[in-house]
């Protein structure tokens, strides 16, 4: 009797992932420079894109407590310029409230902070610059932090020249008789008081720069570095908004 084979079944399709050389599936090394939504990408943690919204959200909490501390200090200010007492001389309410000029050497410290979100903006191009990225992923290189760092130092530059001009501008106060421990009236409290306020906020962002210009090179990961570029960016795009926003009340809520 004829035996009778029978034919093994189909072996179903491998879903293991290739390993010749092509780069896991759902796992992009960029991040995504300009907030685009990226594909699914699996896992509890989410994709590099979905890390960096997370990211932005934190920093975006962040920025929205510290600007609370500038709203209060604003109502302060207009209710403390508000405010009058009897004279005695005239039996009429008169306010004590003097406007003082800002310094002049203000104006160029605002250009250099302007001109600083400028290349803080180019930093943070370069860093996801794909081309670049895709070689750091690869392990070729840091290309994209390198071009990213030219772009950082420059920005510390513009915003060490910012903070002078402060300095700069508490010097021609004082040169004015608009003494520091005794301002000669609330307006020039408020003015040392909210200068003083942004320029340890700008000191901070100069230590976030100096971060990113020391400490980015030792992370492994591409989209860490990634992250961190992109935080310090967005506080100090909120840094520079905080302070044009000061400016004009010092200027014209005087």
């Amino acid at each position: 009797m004829p035996a009778t084979i029978t034919p093994a079944p189909p072996r179903p399709h491998s879903q293991e992932p290739s390993h010749g050389g092509v780069p896991p599936k759902g796992r992009s090394p960029f991040g995504g420079g300009g907030g685009g939504g990226g594909e699914g990408n699996s896992g509890s943690g989410g994709g590099p894109r979905q890390i960096l919204h997370r990211f932005r959200g934190y920093v975006a909490i962040a920025i929205f407590i510290d600007q609370l501390l500038f709203l209060l200090l604003s109502i302060l200010f207009f209710a403390r310029k508000g405010v009058t007492h009897l004279n005695p001389a005239t039996l009429r309410q008169v306010s004590d409230w003097s406007p003082v000029a800002l310094p002049s050497i203000l104006w160029l410290s605002t250009f250099a902070l302007l001109l600083s979100c400028a290349t803080m903006e180019q930093a943070r191009r370069r860093i996801f610059r794909e081309i670049d990225v895709l070689e750091e992923w690869l392990g070729l290189g840091q290309p994209a932090l390198t071009a990213s760092r030219r772009w950082i130092a420059l920005t510390a530059g513009l915003g060490t020249i910012a903070l002078t001009g402060l300095l700069g501008a508490w010097q021609q106060l004082m040169a004015h008789g608009i003494g520091f421990q005794q301002p000669s009236s609330p307006a020039a409290r408020f003015l040392y008081l909210f200068t003083g306020i942004h320029g340890l906020h700008q000191a901070l962002g100069l230590g976030a720069l100096g971060f990113c210009l020391t400490g980015l090179g030792y992370l492994r990961k591409v989209e860490a570095r990634q992250i961190g570029i992109d935080a310090t960016a967005w506080l100090w795009y909120a840094i520079c908004g905080s302070w044009l926003a000061l400016l004009t009340l010092l200027r014209f809520g005087q």
